[in-house]
Order: C-alpha cells, then sequence, then structure tokens
C-alpha cells in the first residue's frame, strides 16, 4: 500500500507559508498592485468609454465605479486575510476546502485561464512591439517594408510580427522566473513609470488646450438628475462592468496577500484601490477629450471620440511621440500579464506536480502554451465561440471563491495545520475521499450552473457582469447548507 504522504506530491518551496522576514509588502506595494490591474489598454478603454461613449450621467459612472471598488476591497479582504495570516498560495488554501486531489484540478481552471490569457495579452504586446520595429525599419529605409520578405504571413503574422511575439515571450520568461523581490519591484517600477508618463502626455496637452479641454470636459460629461429613477439600471450597470474586470484577480489574491506585513497594510492597500479608480478615470478622461482637441486643431477627422491608446496614438502623426507611448502600453500590459495571468498560472503548475516543476519549468510550459495561443489567436481562438467556452470555464471561478470563504470562515473556523497541508497521515482531514471533497465539488458545480446560465440564457444576459458574484453566493450557501 502506498503511503498517503508519498501518494500526494505537495511539497514545494514555492509554495510552502512565507517566511516572515520575506512579508515586506506595505499598503504602497498594494497601491502599485491595483495601479497596475487597471493601467492596461482595456482599463484606459473602458473607463473612458463609461464616462465619454455610452450618454451616462457622470456621476453615475463615478458613483458606480466606487461603488465596485467597494466591493473589490470587500472581497478582496476577505480571500486576502486567509492567505495573509497564512502565507500561503492560492493553490494551497484551496486544498483546505477541496481537497489534495481537488485543488490539484479545481486549481488548474484558474491556470488555464490565466495561461489562455497571458497568450492572447502576449500577442497584443507584440502588435505594440512590431509597430516600433516597423517604424524603425521605415526611418532606415522607407521601401524596405515594401520587400516581399515582410509580406510574407504565416497565420496570420508577418516576420516583424513573428520576431516580436518571440522577442516579447523571451523577455517575459526571463524577467517573471527572477522570484517574488523582482515582481514587487517590477509592479512598483511599472505603476509609478506608467503613472508619471500619463501626468506627463496630460501636462503636454493641457498646457496649450487648457481652454478648450475644460470646456470640452463639461460638455461631455453630465452631471444633472443624478437621483432619478432612469439612473437606477445605468447605475448597476456600470457597478457590475468594473466589477467584472476586476474579478479574474480575486480568487487569486492570496499568491500576493501572502507577501503582506500584516492585515492594516493589507486593508489600507486595498482600499487605495478607490484612489487609483479616481486617479486613473480622471486622467483617462483628460487624454481621451485632449486628443480630440488635438485631432480637430489637425483637422485630422475621426468618426467618433476615440478611447482606445492605440487608436489616438494611431492618428496623431508624431514619431517620437508614438513610440514613447507604445513603450509605456508595453510595460503596462507586461505588468498586467505578470498579475493577472502569469504569478496565478505559475502557482496553479507548481501545485498541480509539486514535485516536478519549479520556477523555471513552470514558465517554460508557460511560454510554449502561450505561443501556441498567440499563433492560433487570429485565426480560432479570438471567434465568438471560442470566447463564449473561455468565459463559460471562467464561471468556476466565483463559486470556487464561495466555497474557500465559506470553509475557512464558517467550517474549519480560521484554523490551518500547515504540517498536514504538506505532510499528510491516514488520518488527515484534508484527505476527504481520496483527495476530494465531494461536498465542495458539488457547491461548485451548483454555483457553476447559476452563474454559467447568465452566459448560456439569453433572458439573463443582463446579469452576466455579476455572474461571478451570483456563482460565489450560491456556492457558498450550498456548501453551508451541506456541511451543517
Amino acid at each position: 500500500m502506498i503511503p498517503v504522504k508519498d501518494k500526494y506530491q505537495l511539497r514545494n518551496w514555492e509554495l510552502v507559508s512565507v517566511n516572515p522576514n520575506n512579508r515586506d509588502w506595505s499598503w504602497f506595494d498594494f497601491f502599485n498592485f491595483w495601479a497596475v490591474s487597471i493601467q492596461s489598454v482595456i482599463g484606459f478603454s473602458l473607463i473612458a468609454s463609461l464616462y465619454l461613449l455610452y450618454d451616462l450621467n457622470s456621476l453615475v459612472v463615478l458613483s458606480g465605479t466606487l461603488v465596485a471598488g467597494l466591493i473589490v476591497f470587500f472581497v478582496a479582504n476577505l480571500v486576502g486575510n486567509i492567505s495573509q495570516n497564512s502565507g500561503l498560495p492560492f493553490p494551497v488554501i484551496l486544498r483546505l476546502s477541496m481537497g489534495f486531489n481537488g485543488a490539484r484540478y479545481l486549481g488548474l481552471i484558474r491556470g488555464l485561464i490565466g495561461i489562455f490569457m497571458f497568450g492572447v495579452q502576449t500577442f497584443f504586446i507584440s502588435k505594440s512591439l512590431g509597430y516600433i520595429f516597423r517604424i524603425i525599419l521605415f526611418n532606415i529605409d522607407s521601401q524596405l517594408l515594401n520587400h516581399e520578405f515582410f509580406l510574407i504571413f504565416f497565420f496570420g503574422l508577418s516576420p516583424i510580427d513573428w520576431f516580436s511575439l518571440i522577442i516579447c515571450l523571451i523577455i517575459q520568461f526571463v524577467l517573471f522566473t527572477k522570484g517574488a523581490i523582482f515582481n514587487k519591484n517590477f509592479i512598483k517600477f511599472s505603476s509609478i513609470f506608467i503613472y508619471i508618463g500619463l501626468i506627463i502626455f496630460l501636462i503636454i496637452i493641457i498646457s496649450e488646450n487648457y481652454v478648450a479641454l475644460l470646456s470640452s470636459l463639461l460638455l461631455s460629461t453630465s452631471t444633472e438628475n443624478f437621483i432619478s429613477r432612469n439612473n437606477i439600471f445605468p447605475f448597476v450597470t456600470v457597478v457590475g462592468t468594473m466589477f467584472a474586470y476586476f474579478s479574474i484577480l480575486l480568487v487569486n489574491f492570496g499568491d500576493f496577500a501572502r507577501y503582506a506585513k500584516n492585515n492594516s497594510e493589507m486593508r489600507i492597500g486595498n482600499f487605495t484601490l478607490l484612489v487609483n479608480l479616481v486617479l486613473f478615470s480622471l486622467i483617462a478622461l483628460l487624454i481621451c477629450l485632449g486628443s480630440d482637441i488635438i485631432l480637430a486643431q489637425k483637422s485630422i477627422t475621426v468618426d467618433r471620440l476615440l478611447t482606445n491608446p492605440n487608436d489616438i496614438i494611431g492618428k496623431i502623426n508624431n514619431i517620437h511621440l508614438t513610440i514613447f507611448s507604445l513603450i509605456f502600453i508595453i510595460i503596462s500590459s507586461a505588468s498586467t500579464n505578470l498579475i493577472a495571468n502569469y504569478i496565478p498560472s505559475q502557482n496553479i503548475l507548481i501545485n498541480f506536480l509539486p514535485n516536478s516543476i519549479n520556477l523555471i519549468r513552470s514558465g517554460i510550459i508557460i511560454i510554449i502554451l502561450a505561443l501556441l495561443i498567440s499563433t492560433f489567436w487570429l485565426s480560432i481562438l479570438s471567434q465568438p465561440v471560442s470566447l463564449s467556452i473561455f468565459d463559460t470555464l471562467a464561471s468556476f471561478l466565483g463559486p470556487i471563491f464561495g466555497v474557500i470563504i465559506a470553509d475557512y470562515y464558517f467550517v474549519q473556523n480560521k484554523k490551518i495545520n500547515h504540517k498536514e497541508l504538506f505532510y499528510p497521515e491516514e488520518t488527515t482531514k484534508y484527505l476527504y475521499s481520496s483527495g476530494w471533497n465531494l461536498k465542495a465539488l458539488y457547491s461548485v458545480i451548483i454555483g457553476f450552473v447559476f452563474s454559467a446560465s447568465t452566459i448560456w440564457n439569453v433572458n439573463l444576459l443582463k446579469f452576466q457582469t455579476f455572474g461571478w458574484l451570483i456563482g460565489a453566493l450560491v456556492a457558498y450557501i450550498v456548501y453551508l447548507l451541506l456541511k451543517k
């Protein structure tokens, strides 16, 4: 008979509790974490669009955004407390409620989502890098890009695109496998660097156009009749949309909370998400309006107000500004890729085969799979069917969160047996049924049905942005009822 401790591969230095001396994340580090989470092209476009394109009351957008931030703050604290107190990452915390095998396979869902998004994000980062290479080649020889070699396409990508993609994957692999200390410093650098760049760009715009910009701001933002029945649905929509944007970070927030100095530092840091939302919203709003004014002054016509940074720099015919902007987009996208996709996937893979996979090997697996995803993104994976499958898979995350919270706070009574998590005996409670907590599994499946219904059922599509919360709440209740 195989001893229990050998049957389950559980031990890896990357998964054990963080040494107290290495718990050095202050509130400012979490400020940078949340800054990086929103400083992406998607975050910029989303916030600017809510204010400028959908004819919404500006106070509705602001209040809805802040309410969503408060929900994220509350949820992040709930799951963050577990890892901060124990020093354990998300996949190990998952062992408490799901069992050893349950944590490996259900955790793999989050890993697959992270790897998929890492590949997609890398594809778009490589496009920005490719633009820089094209600008350089064009300035060397304006006819060089017309050479037939650069017009060869394979899977929709030219030689420059392939070169940019490989370079992006290699650079991310080299940077992201350096460990926790480097990751923290990279997140800090990216957060500060992007904010400084945005502020400099904003100052350039305001310095010559502040009167026109102020007028445009007053015309484009409506604040009348804020308290109105007609604003209830838009308010709820904004709350759901903004929460959905952050939801992918929440289930594995413990991967970062484990490094917090204490709970107080973590909570203060999480609260700074609201500061980031207000600051970034103001900057994004002013840059979009200012860019529109500059385009009008240059007699450059556009069909609508531009809210995507790539569209804005594409219309402004300034090589230096374009390269400057693309560098910022690359750095912001890479840091977002790190916290939202790479680190969660890395920890999940290590937990899946702890005795065989380390930082380097997990990184190689992520890079290879990301290359495949990037290769097939244009031809297959960007299609609606593929994206629906991805959204459906993501519907598991809310229910998994709900079970974790119910189990830790009300079943385990906030107690963790660290030794049994890594060195199980026959009587170890985390074994459950052959490594599976069946009640937790049932709860996740039931919660998943409710969460995924907001995607599958056309009558429930209006609740899709709340699918994560719905699934979490259902799984939470079902698990507590089953454990009674």
